[in-house]
């Protein structure tokens, strides 16, 4: 007669080996893509007339292959980009080498001189992403602190913390973010 061969109960191995990857899934951290949050302007329509911005309105800022800032005819540094950018676009002193500003009527805010001024960045193909990052960040961080100011002395808390949407629409277009980005090129590595 022949002889039965036992057979090994599977079920607890299934059990095991959904156990294990469930351990795998949730220990295991994956990279997650990160980029910049910019909401891109609508595209101008086929006639439309290309405004003439004054220069006294353009922060240009330059980044060389060398990652070295060259911001309105100088050299920068990157821990003073952000801090020249406020006061740029802030214009406190109404300077003429600053952005002319015009009052308009914002709801919630009243008549608010709002700032004429573009900031202009551009960078060379060599310029690496680590300091096109930080450039980014700094004139990013520039405008929402604008913001922030402006938030807290007219409603009494930060921007990021404004709920009511008219509110939030109200210190955006009181401190719009203007910034122009050209395409890379070849600027050249100026020591």
């Amino acid at each position: 007669m022949a002889r039965k061969v036992p057979q090994i109960n599977a079920g607890s191995m299934a059990d095991i080996s959904f156990l294990l990857l469930i351990f795998f899934l949730v220990t295991t951290t994956m990279d997650v893509d990160s980029g910049i949050v910019r909401r891109l302007p609508p595209m101008p329509e086929k006639d439309a007339e290309i405004p003439i911005v004054r220069e006294r309105n353009i922060f240009n800022v330059l980044v060389n292959k060398n990652d070295r800032l060259f911001i309105n005819k100088g050299w920068g540094d990157i821990r003073t980009l952000r801090a020249d950018t406020k006061e740029f676009l802030s214009n406190p002193r109404n300077r003429e080498d600053l952005p002319e500003k015009k009052v308009e009527a914002i709801p919630f805010l009243g008549d608010y001189p709002v700032s004429r001024g573009i900031i202009s960045l551009k960078n060379d193909r060599g310029t690496s992403y680590n300091m096109y990052i930080q450039v980014q960040n700094e004139l990013t961080a520039a405008v929402n602190e604008l913001r922030d100011e402006l938030s807290r002395q007219r409603f009494g808390k930060p921007f990021s913390e404004l709920t009511d949407q008219d509110m939030v629409s109200a210190i955006q277009k009181a401190i719009p973010m203007s910034i122009s980005e050209a395409e890379p090129e070849d600027i050249g590595g100026k020591k």
